[in-house]
Formats: structure tokens, C-alpha cells, sequence
């Protein structure tokens, strides 16, 4: 949680390091002294750095300073996308008309920046035939290589073999920007993202 640095009458030091407005050092001086300079200039004393010995306290205008960071935490979180994981399901002898389908979905997916947990589903005896899971899923991640990578590879899960693809960075750019400038919608909280990353939430949404 964020504390609000001291300003003016709020320092509590006898002394303190000096920055003048345009950051130039003025020295250690008595807080006195940094508050009659404050005043002089008709700014505000900040206590920037506390912890410091002696502290250092900076000349600015402390409401615009405020406006100002207020603005660039609110930019900052425009600008962080929230990480989506979509899910699309295949049989491992899948039609190549339903095959060319869903691989559009994923393609869609890949271009709105999101990730993709691509599953096989394997009934009866095509259990035994594992192979065929990684022969779909790597003609997949070929055929989407230019948005796309694989972050995990084809694993067995149980009667499913599962894979998730990833947008290169600049696929989820492109997504992001797409989202910033696209006219008549404000950007949802969180929203861009997830580089940090900031640390971006992870939601789940199937496709069938």
C-alpha cells in the first residue's frame, strides 16, 4: 500500500538534503530554512526520500505532482492486458473441414492477443493411438507459427492430450493497440495485458 510522502510542516528532520524544482542540489540545510525557500517560490517542501540521512525533501508543486501520477497509474493500467486462456477441443480424427474451422477460431484467438489450450479428446481405442494427438497438434502449431508459439508442449492428461499456444509478442501487440484505438469503447479495468509484468489475471473460456 502507497503512503503519501510528508510535505511542508509534516517533516519531522531538523536538517534536510535539498533539491531545488529543476532537481538542482542545494545542499543539507535546516528544515527552517527549506521551508522559507518552499515559500519563497510559493511551492511545497516533499520529503522524497525518508529514509535517507538526512532526508531528502524536493521544491514542487505537490497538487500538480499528485494530477500528474494519478494520470500516469491510470495510463499504466490501460495499458496492462488481461492474460485470456481459450480452449479448443479436436477429436484425433477430426474432419478436415471442421479441422480448417477450428483452426480459424484459433487463429482468432491468437490475433486478440489470448492464449489457446488446444485439447485432443481421445474415446475408445483411440486411447492407443496417442500419436495421432501429436501429429494433429504439431501440424497446428506449424500451420500458426507466425502468431503463435507453443509455452506447452503436448502432454497426456488423463484421456486428453493437451497443448497451450501463446501469441508472439508482437501478435499481442498488435491486439493491444487494436483495443486502444478502436473508437466509442473505454479499456476495461486491467486491460490493455501481461507483461508484468504486471502481473496480468488468467481466465479460462472454452470453444467448442
Amino acid at each position: 500500500m502507497s503512503v503519501e510522502p510528508r510535505v511542508n510542516e509534516q517533516i519531522r528532520a531538523r536538517e534536510v538534503r535539498l533539491v531545488g524544482p529543476e532537481g538542482e542540489q542545494v545542499g543539507i540545510v535546516p528544515l527552517e530554512r527549506a521551508l522559507q525557500l518552499a515559500a519563497d517560490v510559493d511551492l511545497d517542501l516533499v520529503e522524497v526520500a525518508p529514509m535517507a540521512r538526512p532526508p531528502v525533501c524536493k521544491l514542487m508543486d505537490f497538487g500538480k505532482f499528485k494530477y500528474e501520477s494519478a494520470l500516469k497509474a491510470r495510463e499504466a493500467r490501460r495499458n496492462q492486458q488481461q492474460t485470456v486462456i481459450k480452449e479448443m477441443k479436436l477429436r484425433p480424427k477430426i474432419d478436415p473441414h471442421d479441422y480448417e474451422t477450428k483452426k480459424g477460431h484459433v487463429v482468432r484467438f491468437l490475433k486478440a492477443g489470448d492464449k489457446v489450450k488446444v485439447t485432443i479428446m481421445f474415446r475408445g481405442r483411440e486411447q492407443s493411438r496417442p500419436e495421432l494427438g501429436f501429429r494433429l497438434l504439431r501440424r497446428l502449431s506449424e500451420e500458426i507459427s507466425e502468431l503463435g508459439f507453443v509455452e506447452a508442449s503436448p502432454k497426456q492428461d488423463g484421456r486428453n492430450m493437451i497443448m497451450v499456444l501463446a501469441p508472439h509478442r508482437a501478435t499481442k501487440a498488435a491486439a493491444v493497440a487494436a483495443v486502444a484505438t478502436k473508437p466509442g469503447r473505454e479499456p476495461r479495468e486491467g486491460e490493455a495485458p501481461a507483461e508484468a509484468p504486471a502481473a496480468a489475471a488468467e481466465t479460462t473460456a472454452t470453444a467448442e
